[in-house]
């Protein structure tokens, strides 16, 4: 696979394609959030394990820089713990929202032909900026996810609600209670959803067993390429 850094116009940007990828191919798409505190490198990772020549992928670095420790720089999409404001909110999804118009037209994604997943912080904004693009995103999935405002979340939703979802959170996660995916599984199922909800003994990871559950579904919801 191949691996390149992209300047898009407001997130900076990584993709993995097949070896064999050119830019006339015509394949589906995979985007992944990553965490906070995390960067656009960190999912990369998990391209190969999805699939190494089904599938185009792309990972956005989150736009706002957090000192982590001395001389150790993460990334968020907004502050975390409550502590972000509605302008910051507004101003992440705006820059996610730009940059998918740019990775679909750049890999040429047909709308319907991607899938939206996300980890931590990554999967609140999978919530966030894919249950109101079902006509963009075939699937999502949140992964050990944080639960943006169901108030805030119900007045996003689309009228017809069969876009598959993937939930999943570890029984032993510090960081994101287990309580916040029952809550969005229940939210989910109240508004007509029906998400497949995952816990493993896991803490705030993505393990190899969720693994084996995520690449499966990925394939059934949006086929790879032949």
């Amino acid at each position: 696979m191949r691996t390149e850094i992209n300047e898009g116009p407001g997130l900076q940007y990584v993709t993995v394609v097949p070896d064999d990828y050119t830019p006339d191919s015509s394949y589906p798409l995979v985007i992944m959030l990553h965490g906070f505190g995390a960067n656009m490198q960190d999912l990369a990772g998990l391209a190969p394990a999805i699939s190494a020549d089904g599938y185009v992928y792309a990972c956005p670095n989150a736009p706002i820089p957090f000192q982590l420790g001395p001389g150790q720089t993460g990334f968020g999409w907004l502050t975390p713990r409550g502590g972000g404001t509605a302008e910051e909110t507004a101003n992440s999804e705006k820059l996610l929202g730009d940059f998918f118009d740019t990775v679909f037209q750049q890999f040429n994604v047909s709308p319907g032909n991607a899938i939206l997943m996300g980890f931590s912080q990554g999967g609140g904004m999978t919530y966030r900026c894919g249950l109101g693009r079902a006509d963009k995103f075939a699937g999502l999935a949140a992964l050990s996810a944080t639960l943006p405002d169901e108030d805030d979340l119900a007045a996003r939703l689309p009228a017809e609600r069969t876009q598959p979802i993937f939930i999943a959170h570890g029984l032993f996660d510090q960081m994101v209670s287990e309580d916040t995916a029952q809550s969005a599984k229940s939210f989910l199922e109240s508004n007509g959803y029906t998400p497949e909800f995952h816990t493993y003994n896991m803490g705030h990871e993505i393990s190899g067993e969720e693994l084996g559950d995520l690449v499966p579904w990925v394939a059934r919801v949006l086929s790879p390429q032949a």
